[in-house]
């Protein structure tokens, strides 16, 4: 490709409003363009990384037997109906009616689709397991899209579904999708960490996600520093003290404490630690066709963790309750308690609390705490599970001896068990070797594309630009001519050029009549690895100079046997690279 035939608008000036880095050098370089809000047009330079970025997905996944399928984009709702998330799914699910006022959706994830598709073909053991897998494209109705490519309403996605006669044969087939999904991203040039994840709205028993660890993700990642558990913060678990286990159920008494709304503020007026607190939380939950107000009971030191909460209530929508929803079940706004409650209310109470003797507690009235409150004695909850944030500092819950440090990270691929919460819901059932009616045991497998494009950036970039690892650039080498006016070094550049294009290189020949500063600019900007730079001295010694972006080490090539010997220098340095 010429330059000065090429869309490759490069930027000078940082965005604005771009804060990552990888989102500023995507516009920067030419990558890509935004159209709306989380909507981005690739331009020709990403959408050539795209392109070599799916190239390796799809060959590892075609090396543990997967088939490229492609689903529609929109789907019936009847089938988000039968599987049950048509009404566990929030605004992010965009639902429209067609012009036969038949109701449709604009699939975020393809999960009922597949199953609808394997039912309707799969009916023996014999014709498992099954793997299959597509690149498509996804939409979610993101209310915060941020960080380009990093999170956005429209995206590309590499979704990967196993299909199983049982648990046994799935737990045998998840490691090779896990080593096939490392292989990727050591092709492309991250090193990842494996961590325990939650499986949210998608279901399923196992999940892990492949993160980035990156000082700008928006993950957040737990890992203990003397064993090898490591845990998304929206699942990871801490080893809970139980700092009044031995103490005697002492009777419950009101204390008078005004103007103590917060935990600080009750803990600093009784002279108490914040951990001898109960602290109310209030969430409204909204599903689909109703909302619920949600009673969190959790120990005043810690925090809620909403996503454990979302899963434990089954709906991502959650927000906080306002003071006139709370008011409405009988409880006060910064007095509030679980004991004495009149009115119905889901009460959900972390795990630890049950544990805990004699701790303070809202009295329902204002002014007023109760002191000496225990669980199953004074009051009772609809659902006690772990629904904490763990902390940095806290104890292993693996092996009780570590202590658990926090790094940011981005999320590049998710895997799932999904076992038979979709072959049970919408009867994708097989028959076993006996002539019994089993169903599905089903995996979903998932990679964004886009996004690990601009992982990729945030890993490989210096002062300059990108610094694309080999296997992605959108091409293997560029060709400068320091003086496009001299024909001399025009006439050089091109049979340079044309004797790479020869040799099945993917070159891209920088034509145009830019300063040789402005050539060198862009070229570290858009980080193609490597440059073979035609200036005069080359011209009149007869070599061509090449140079790697990623180091900046050069090397001279003699052209006076003709260009072969350039060719072969290039292949050599691309390989590297």
């Amino acid at each position: 490709m010429k330059w000065s035939l090429a869309l490759i608008p490069t930027l000078r000036e940082e965005p604005k409003d771009a804060e990552l880095m990888s989102h500023k050098l995507l516009l920067r370089a030419g990558l890509a363009r935004p159209l709306a809000a989380g909507i981005y047009t690739l331009l020709p330079l990403g959408q050539r990384v795209r392109l070599k970025i799916e190239n390796i997905i799809r060959e590892e996944m075609n090396a543990i037997s997967g088939q490229e399928i492609l689903m529609p984009v929109v789907q019936p709702a009847e089938l988000w109906q039968e599987s049950g998330r048509w009404d566990q799914y929030d605004e992010l699910l965009v639902r429209f009616q067609d012009r036969s006022e038949r109701s449709m959706v604009i699939a975020p994830t393809h999960e009922e689709a597949v199953t609808d598709l394997v039912r309707r073909h799969v009916s023996s053991y014999r014709q498992l397991p099954l793997v299959l897998y597509q690149i498509q494209t996804k939409f979610r109705d993101e209310p915060r899209s941020r960080g380009g490519l990093i999170r956005v309403r429209e995206f590309t996605m590499k979704d990967a579904y196993s299909f199983h006669t049982g648990f046994e044969d799935l737990d045998m087939f998840y490691p090779k999708i896990q080593k096939a999904y490392l292989k990727i991203f050591e092709r492309c040039g991250l090193d990842v960490l494996t961590v325990g994840a939650d499986p949210g709205l998608i279901g399923g028993k196992d999940s892990h996600e492949f993160s980035l660890p990156n000082n700008s993700g928006e993950d957040q990642v737990v890992l203990c520093d003397h064993c090898n558990y490591a845990a998304n913060m929206e699942c990871a678990q801490a080893l809970k003290e139980i700092a009044n286990r031995d103490e005697s159920l002492l009777s419950f008494e009101p204390l008078e404490t005004p103007n103590c709304t917060t935990i600080e503020s009750l803990a600093n007026f009784l002279k108490v630690p914040t951990s001898k607190t109960a602290k109310a939380v209030f969430y409204t939950a909204c599903h689909h066709d109703h909302q619920e107000l949600i009673f969190v009971v959790i120990h005043g030191d810690l925090e809620v963790n909403e996503n454990k909460l979302a899963r434990v209530v089954g709906t991502a929508d959650l927000r906080a309750a306002t003071d006139e929803e709370i008011k409405a079940v009988g409880a006060v706004p910064g007095y509030a308690s679980p004991v004495g409650l009149t009115q119905k209310v889901k009460v959900i109470v972390d795990d630890l609390i049950p544990h805990e003797r004699n701790l303070v507690a809202g009295a329902n009235r204002e002014h007023f705490h109760l002191k000496n409150v225990n669980y199953g004695r004074d009051f009772h909850a609809d659902i006690v599970a772990d629904i904490a944030t763990v902390r940095e500092g806290d104890r292993c819950t693996r092996c009780q001896q570590g202590i658990l440090k926090i790094k940011r990270a981005i999320e590049l691929g998710h895997t799932f068990k999904l076992g038979t919460r979709y072959s049970s819901a919408m009867r994708a059932m097989y028959l076993d070797t006996s002539g019994q009616e089993q169903p599905i045991v089903m995996g979903c497998y998932g990679i964004g594309v886009g996004r690990l494009m601009a992982a990729i950036i945030e890993a490989h970039h210096d002062a300059k630009g990108i610094v694309w690892p080999g296997g992605v650039a959108p091409f293997e080498a560029t060709v400068l001519v320091l003086n496009s006016e001299d024909s001399a070094q025009r006439e050089l550049g091109e049979q340079v050029y044309q004797a790479l294009r020869q040799a099945q290189m993917e070159v891209l020949f920088d034509d145009r009549p830019e300063s040789a500063g402005v050539k060198f600019k862009d070229a570290d900007l858009i980080g193609i690895p490597l440059q073979i730079v035609i200036g005069p001295r080359g011209l009149k010694n007869k070599t061509a100079e090449l140079q790697r972006r990623r180091d900046g080490s050069k090397r001279e090539v003699s052209y006076t046997e003709g260009f072969q010997a350039v060719v072969q220098a290039v292949t050599e340095e691309t390989t590297i690279s």
